[in-house]
């Protein structure tokens, strides 16, 4: 007579009877899987809204090594040698910081223009004297503190 001892039922610790046989519980709010549904897959936060050990982070969020490239690195790519700034603009090989000092001090000759490539404008400045010192201060001015200034070929001036 071979009899298997019964195994005993697992006690709920807030009753005193035996724990109610039925479907497992399902993830969410006050269960240790933690958060809306689906929050244990990958790329989900875990529990409490912090992502699980081995995962990457919160979505949206890079990480250098990843496929994420830092605004100003060289990517290889021969149309943004200097890289992209943080709208996806290709940055140029040329300072605004240079143009606009440029600009300042020899703006009635067009230098800054010059430095740039932008030759008619340099050539027009030239001729009338940096629209009498007036024109060139204010270019000077806006090369310096605009994010939108570009090069002869279209390329956004790097700060």
């Amino acid at each position: 007579m071979s009899e298997t001892p019964q195994q005993p039922q697992p006690q709920d610790p807030h009753s005193q009877g035996p724990r109610p046989q039925g479907p497992p519980p399902q993830p969410g709010y006050g269960h240790p899987g933690g958060g809306p549904q689906g929050a244990t897959q990958p790329g989900h936060p875990g529990p409490y809204g912090y992502p699980q050990p081995g995962q990457p982070p919160y979505p949206g969020y890079g990480q250098p090594g990843y496929g994420y490239v830092p605004p100003g690195t060289f990517t290889g790519d021969p149309q943004a040698p200097y890289g992209y700034d943080p709208l996806g603009r290709p940055y140029s090989d040329k300072s605004k910081v240079v143009a606009g000092v440029l600009q300042l001090t020899l703006g009635t000759f067009g230098v800054g223009r010059f430095y740039i490539g932008h030759v008619g404008i340099g050539l027009a400045q030239l001729f009338t004297c940096g629209g009498l010192g007036i024109w060139a201060l204010i270019d000077g001015i806006i090369m310096l503190v605009s994010d939108s200034t570009t090069d002869s070929d279209g390329r956004v001036l790097r700060g």
